[in-house]
């Protein structure tokens, strides 16, 4: 429940909306009594002449107002008979009509304010969800699965939804409608009602023993969920390899396994929460029979309960099932909604290990240099980077080489603090970037990764990304520069088109030019190019290069190579090996030096 009262805080902005279904579901459960005790006089005056009143009551203070309410009912009742008994048949059956119409119509309206509380947790909840995995940092995603996050934007919060959110409107309705009831009853025959009682402990009771296990079986359910979510986005992301590899029975097994699975474990939650319903139902009936053998007796043999208040009292007995059945369905839909609650508050109470610090400024400007200063890091137990060391000054361009594994985009992650360092500092004009907000400090960088990231938009919506409202004019400059707009301007909406899942529609060339076209239109002091143009065939590496030059003209750069054609002109290479620094220098002075950054050299040929 701890989980629950954590959910409740998002219904805080909907109060008003809760104070007016709780307005409601008190009518209703009034009105639900009161349609049962309307029977009561009704059967009496109509077949028992003796119940008949001729004289009308008189009031004689608060100690007698229930004897005033009935006889002045009755009185009613009487006069409309003696001048007409079809007349007050009609106004007998249309004051039940009433009662009926105003229970079902305070119930509708409960509903309908509930509404909107529910959908709005709902949003709220999803938006938290959403913003948190923004807020997250890269590495927290770095072994999850994107299945199970999505389960837990999705189905997690949808089961909240439907368990907890579902509980609001039990929560008055069904313990007043049992509390009115119970109080009629009482007033009818408190001998009769204390049968009522034995049913209430017993039910709960045995509801709580078939629901032990819910909320550990309703977790594994979410987790299976994510886990087949999981499959399905791999599947769809990484198809040609699947095809390529002739690994779709190997893909079905696996999808199979995790729905068969799921399938066990719904197949058994879901028959412990059927099982509350029949249940109770049959705890309540048999409490009936029971009631209906001691009542009998009471009216047949004893005398001391007349037959009109005894059928009316049936009445409201079985009146107390329906919300008791609720309640028991209740117990359940908290113990599911509980687990998914937690899945959510998982994610919601995650810890960002990459916060603005509390007296971190905004720079607005790059003016300086870019200074790596001893830096140690590690993903996990061994250092990636050792010692590490750079300045790059404004307005030059300092290329990192080495082989896969040297930590070269270690350094990229770093700089735009997608990773902070274990020891040592990064500064950008003097100022430790920790120091910095993380908005203002990648406001001030453009990255280029080797895997051009693209969303499923128009080409405009794709590099306007940083600069929302940017004119055609400003998109197509950038374009022209990243050499994009060749191609552009042919495709047949120009700007307006869809590029597709993944910019699937365009080869690799095309689209890492409109990744550099969004950083050149992003227009930043400090470029970062991580590998930009490592997945590229020559031409396309060609006119990339290109485009790269013309982005760099007068930025200060720091470019993460793997094809060293693409670096010869920069103002520094630094060579690295497992994460330390072997050699430093300009293209022909580390040929000279005839070491590391030559072998690297003899191992690529250029054209």
């Amino acid at each position: 429940m701890n989980y629950f009262k954590k959910i409740l805080r998002f219904a805080i902005p909907y109060k008003r909306y809760a104070i007016l279904n709780i307005i409601c579901n008190i009518f209703y459960a009034l009105f639900s009594t009161l349609s049962f005790l309307a029977l009561i006089p009704v059967i009496q005056i109509l077949f028992d002449k003796t119940r008949r009143v001729a004289v009308e009551p008189r009031w004689e203070g608060i100690s007698g107002m229930k004897d005033y309410v009935i006889d002045s009912f009755n009185y009613e009742v009487t006069q409309r008979i003696n001048a007409d008994e079809v007349s007050a048949l009609v106004f007998v059956c249309a004051i039940v009509i009433i009662l009926f119409f105003l229970k079902n119509l305070f119930g509708y309206l409960a509903a309908f304010f509930i509404t909107f509380l529910r959908n709005g947790v709902l949003r709220d909840v999803r938006n938290a969800i959403y913003d948190k995995i923004l807020a997250l940092p890269v590495s927290y995603f770095s072994e999850k699965r994107k299945g199970d996050t999505i389960s837990r934007i999705t189905a997690d919060v949808n089961e909240v939804q439907t368990s907890f959110l579902s509980i609001l409107e039990l929560v008055v309705r069904e313990p007043l409608t049992i509390i009115f009831t119970i109080t009629a009853m009482l007033l009818m025959s408190p001998t009769l009602t204390l049968f009522v009682f034995v049913f209430l402990p017993i039910s709960g009771f045995i509801i709580s023993l078939i629901g032990k296990k819910l909320k550990s079986q309703s977790n594994q359910a979410q987790e299976e969920n994510g886990y087949f979510l999981s499959l399905v986005e791999e599947t769809l992301s990484s198809l040609k390899i699947v095809k390529g590899f002739n690994a779709e029975d190997k893909m079905k097994k696996k999808f199979h396994d995790s729905t068969n699975r799921l399938k066990t474990i719904l197949d058994s939650l879901l028959n412990r929460q059927n099982l509350a319903s029949p249940t109770s139902e049959f705890l309540g009936i048999f409490v009936i029979v029971i009631i209906l053998w001691f009542g009998g007796n009471m009216v047949l043999v004893e005398e001391t309960l007349d037959g009109a208040t005894f059928i009316a009292f049936m009445g409201l007995a079985y009146n107390i099932l329906t919300p008791a059945k609720q309640i028991s369905k209740a117990t359940y839909s908290v113990k599911k909604g509980d687990a998914a609650a937690e899945r959510i508050f998982q994610v919601l109470e995650t810890p960002s290990s990459i916060v603005d610090a509390p007296d971190a400024i905004d720079k607005k400007e790059f003016e300086d240099a870019v200074e790596i200063e001893n830096i140690y890091f590690r993903y996990e137990d061994e250092n990636v980077l050792k010692n590490f060391s750079i300045k790059v000054p404004k307005g030059q361009t300092v290329a990192l080489v080495g082989q896969s594994g040297s930590g070269k985009s270690t350094i990229a992650n770093l700089v735009t603090r997608f990773y902070d360092v274990n020891e040592g500092s990064i500064k950008v004009d003097g100022t430790d970037i920790k120091q910095i907000t993380k908005k203002s400090l990648r406001d001030l960088m453009g990255l280029v990764t080797q895997d051009s990231i693209l969303f499923n938009d128009t080409i405009r919506n794709n590099v306007s990304l940083a600069k929302e409202n940017a004119t055609d004019e400003e998109i197509i400059d950038a374009l022209k520069i990243a050499n994009a707009w060749e191609f552009v301007k042919t495709l047949p909406k120009g700007l307006e088109t869809n590029i597709g899942d993944s910019g699937n529609k365009l080869s690799g060339g095309q689209k890492q030019r409109l990744s550099i076209a969004r950083a050149v239109l992003k227009n930043p002091p400090i470029m970062i190019l991580d590998e930009a143009t490592s997945a590229l065939d020559t031409e396309s590496e060609r006119l990339v290069q290109k485009a790269l030059e013309n982005m760099m003209r007068n930025r200060t750069s720091i470019v993460i190579a793997h094809r060293l054609s693409t670096i010869q002109n920069a103002d520094r290479i630094v060579v690295m090996q497992k994460g330390e620094i072997v050699e430093q220098g300009k293209h022909d002075e580390l040929l000279a030096k005839n070491g590391t950054y030559q072998k690297l050299v003899a191992m690529q040929s250029f054209e």
